[in-house]
């Protein structure tokens, strides 16, 4: 399987700071985006913390007998642990906490996608974007249950309300999910930076009309920043051109 990838990253118009972080792996085997939380040191520390630590599982671990599932879930779990770790030697950041979405392509497998929180996986297969993670939010689980519309989630003052994230004790499971991938599929990994202003529908124009990712990654940030860009806005860009 032959992966073309980008990713990028921006501050947004109103923070002065950018809480989000992400990794590509070089080798195309890994991609990971962040969007930490608890104050301007706090998010910064925990997003890193995070990245850098599944980052360092992955690689540690990539030729092991483990199956990928306990591969993922294994990296976000000490990742969870390390960010846990550096809230007792700095209580100052004790309520500092990260979202983190990641994928996996290992070997010839299918590949795997691991998240917490309310960054997201979606695949643009033409002409149809697809939100393939479910936000652990107060108001993902409103909508769920009918409480409230999508169109009501947009503008709730729960929204930003994580149910779930890394950097928590009573943090013991993550959800992982196998993906379906076909030639010519674009994955878009991302912050709530990006969804938090523009509706899928604009995602998915900039994906169609878009051909080069370095492109594509571009004019999302720059359009979630004409909507107001009020958060750190984070993209990652994985397109599946061939099978080997």
């Amino acid at each position: 399987m032959k992966l073309n990838f980008t990713g990028s990253t921006d501050p947004g118009l109103i923070r002065s700071n950018n809480q989000d972080a992400y990794y590509t792996d070089p080798e195309g085997r890994f991609f990971i985006v962040a969007d930490g939380m608890g104050g301007h040191a706090g998010g910064e520390q925990a997003s890193r913390i995070a990245t850098e630590q599944i980052r360092a599982y992955l690689e540690a671990n990539w030729e092991s007998s483990k199956s990928t599932p306990e591969l993922l879930e294994q990296a976000l779990l000490e990742a969870n642990e390390a960010i846990l770790q550096d809230q007792q030697n700095h209580p100052e950041r004790a309520d500092m906490g990260t979202t983190a979405v990641v994928v996996v392509f290992r070997n010839s497998e299918q590949p795997w996608c691991a998240h917490i929180g309310d960054s997201r996986l979606y695949r643009y297969r033409e002409p149809r974007l697809e939100q393939i993670t479910d936000d652990h939010t107060w108001v993902a689980r409103a909508i769920k249950i009918g409480d409230i519309t999508p169109e009501e989630a947009r503008v709730h003052p729960f929204r930003h309300v994580l149910s779930r994230c890394l950097g928590r004790e009573d943090l013991h499971q993550v959800e992982i999910q196998p993906l379906d991938i076909r030639n010519g599929d674009r994955l878009l990994l991302c912050s709530d930076g990006l969804t938090e202003e523009l509706v899928d529908q604009k995602i998915a124009h900039y994906l169609q009309d878009t051909p080069l990712l370095d492109k594509a990654a571009f004019n999302l940030i720059e359009a979630a920043k004409e909507e107001g860009g009020h958060d750190n806005i984070t993209v990652v860009l994985v397109v599946v051109e061939e099978n080997s």
